[in-house]
């Protein structure tokens, strides 16, 4: 149950347990390994300037979870939201509440920010994730389009 999740701000000594959650995220997206992006995207993490920041998630004092998340605007109603980009739980945690201890993480972050939503896109044969995500949001009819550069 998410009552035996702790969720909080990534810290340095994350570092370890981060990096192999990330790999894993990376790996389960078929991304390429790559240890110039795992070092890019711990230093946004750590820069009080860049817009990215982390959170991760323990069960008995181990970290299990990781979500990336960053502030965007909606011009459209003149609001503001927070994007969740990544989020990954060790496979032999999942079931025990931990993905949604981080949501739940997430809207008390938006809250706090005066942010309207918490806004995500995830892979359309991820069901997995999908069960989850169908119980504590609301699935738009929105496509995604990615312009390569």
């Amino acid at each position: 149950m998410s009552d035996d999740v702790e969720v909080r701000d990534l810290q340095d000594g994350d570092r370890e347990a981060w990096r192999r959650l990330f790999a894993g995220y990376r790996e389960f997206y078929e991304c390429e390994p790559s240890e110039q992006v795992l070092d890019s995207v711990w230093g946004w993490l750590h820069d009080p300037d860049h817009e990215l920041g982390g959170l991760v998630a323990l069960v008995d004092g181990r970290v299990v979870g990781i979500a990336h998340h960053r502030s965007y605007v909606r011009p459209s109603e003149a609001e503001t939201g927070l994007f969740l980009d990544d989020l990954f739980t060790d496979a032999e945690v999942r079931g025990r509440g931990v993905g949604r201890a981080l949501i739940a993480r997430l809207a008390e972050i938006a809250r706090e920010r005066g942010a309207a939503k918490v806004r995500w896109v995830t892979a359309a044969d991820n069901h997995t994730a999908q069960r989850l995500y169908d119980q504590v949001a609301t699935r738009t009819s929105w496509l995604t389009y990615d312009l390569i550069l």
